[in-house]
């Protein structure tokens, strides 16, 4: 069974790289995955420059959750389109670009990845069903360490395993997240809790 599905991936794999034109699973897969690297900038950036304005705060939620379920439709695109749904051909082409990058066989980075789509989801969900007010009252260890995760895996995506164009423009959205986190995190902002202003707006 294992020997056929990874037959029919390869076929996938050829018929999408044999066509100079790119075909409708490629640009697709390509699509979801840069409007979910959109939708993580525009949210991150939004949220740290609004100083608690709830206005900016609903804005920074919707390219959050546009952003989430980006992520989710181009993890099916490639399931669908390059792996036909095998999770044994999805391991094994992950552990294959590892390889490719570092060196070290591994696809372990695919376990990784439904961390993130998981940890994602319950973000969303949270920030939706909690409110905007809740969501920015959070503790600062548990948005540092979930940030921290999120920077990891963008970088890793957007410059580590590309190349060319890709990657500078990759380089420079983490600098400016970077730069973001570094120099307005620390910045007080316009909190609420209980329907009460933390800090004079």
């Amino acid at each position: 069974m294992n020997e056929i599905n990874t037959a029919r991936v390869a076929d996938s794999l050829s018929a999408l790289k044999a066509h100079p034109v790119m075909s409708k699973g490629e640009l697709l897969t390509r699509m979801t995955v840069w409007l979910t690297l959109a939708g993580y900038a525009i949210g991150a950036s939004v949220y740290l420059l609004s100083r608690g304005r709830r206005s900016w705060d609903a804005m920074a939620r919707t390219a959050w959750t546009v952003g989430c379920v980006s992520l989710i439709a181009h993890v099916a695109c490639a399931y669908h389109f390059y792996h036909n749904w095998s999770q044994t051909a999805a391991y094994r082409e992950t552990a294959r670009q590892t390889a490719e990058v570092t060196g070290l066989d591994w696809g372990g980075g695919l376990f990784i990845n439904y961390a993130l789509i998981i940890g994602w989801i319950v973000d969303v969900a949270l920030w939706r069903l909690r409110g905007l007010d809740a969501y920015r009252n959070r503790p600062g260890w548990l948005v540092a360490a979930w940030q921290g995760f999120l920077f990891f895996i963008i970088f890793n995506a957007a410059v580590i395993f590309k190349t060319g164009p890709l990657r500078w423009i990759g380089l420079g959205l983490c600098l400016w997240l970077a730069f973001l986190w570094l120099f307005v995190k620390g910045v007080k902002v316009s909190g609420r809790l209980d329907g009460k202003p933390i800090f004079k707006e």
